[in-house]
């Protein structure tokens, strides 16, 4: 995962970044990427949208493969255009459901290592629909300020494809079982899972856990 934090006279050219870097990562390595606007994820709508930072989703085949995107037009571009950078090496643990129909971090087996030591990530993504917008975004508050107060998070962006209708949520945290807690124990999060399969909310969801191997950089001036 990367993310860019770009000023405010430069958020005419991270957009055209967002258009331009598709043909770019058409052409590379990566198995499987997304482009993806940030926002503070509070009410999943677009009054949420940050301008100021822009996220990359990149699935490779090898560590060799990540490394050599340092060196790409997509990487140097947003190079010159950003004032700050986060990127999280992440390593996949568990994956459930699909992203524009597809598997992107494949099967993975989770591992007592992997599970039980070190920081860990979690990406949620759902493609809402659109008869069920008002249901769902009714739900998001409650979730996401209870999110926010759970100890062990160490950061949590709001990610889109689009400002509305496809939603997600990157989080980094101090160990599994600070995200377990917010996962399996919080109410606020507990009511909404009961109630996903009654309303219908979403055509398309996938949810991911990775082991963090590495955090380099800074968002909103600060290392998470």
């Amino acid at each position: 995962m990367h993310v860019w934090g770009v000023p405010g006279r430069r958020v005419p050219a991270a957009l055209a970044r967002m258009a331009l870097d598709r043909t770019h990562l058409r052409r590379g390595r990566a198995h499987f990427w997304k482009l993806l606007g940030t926002g503070d994820g509070r009410t999943f709508t677009a009054r949420d949208a940050d301008p100021g930072h822009w996220a990359l989703l990149a699935a490779w085949g090898s560590a060799g493969d990540a490394e050599e995107f340092e060196a790409s037009t997509t990487a140097r571009a947003w190079g010159r255009l950003a004032h700050e950078r986060l990127r999280v090496d992440l390593r996949p643990v568990s994956s459930r459901g699909r992203w524009s129909g597809r598997e992107p971090f494949g099967d993975p087996r989770p591992s007592r290592e992997a599970t039980s030591a070190g920081p860990v990530a979690s990406i949620t993504r759902a493609r809402i629909r659109t008869l069920r917008n008002r249901s769902f975004w009714r739900a998001v508050p409650p979730v996401s300020t209870d999110l926010h107060q759970v100890p062990g998070l160490r950061l949590a962006v709001g990610i889109g494809e689009a400002p509305v209708g496809l939603q997600g949520t990157f989080s980094l945290w101090s160990g599994a079982a600070a995200l377990n807690d917010f996962a399996h124990r919080r109410a606020a999060h507990s009511a909404v899972v009961a109630r996903t399969a009654a309303e219908g909310w979403y055509a398309e969801e996938l949810f991911a856990r990775f082991a963090v191997l590495d955090v380099r950089g800074t968002y909103a001036g600060r290392q998470p």
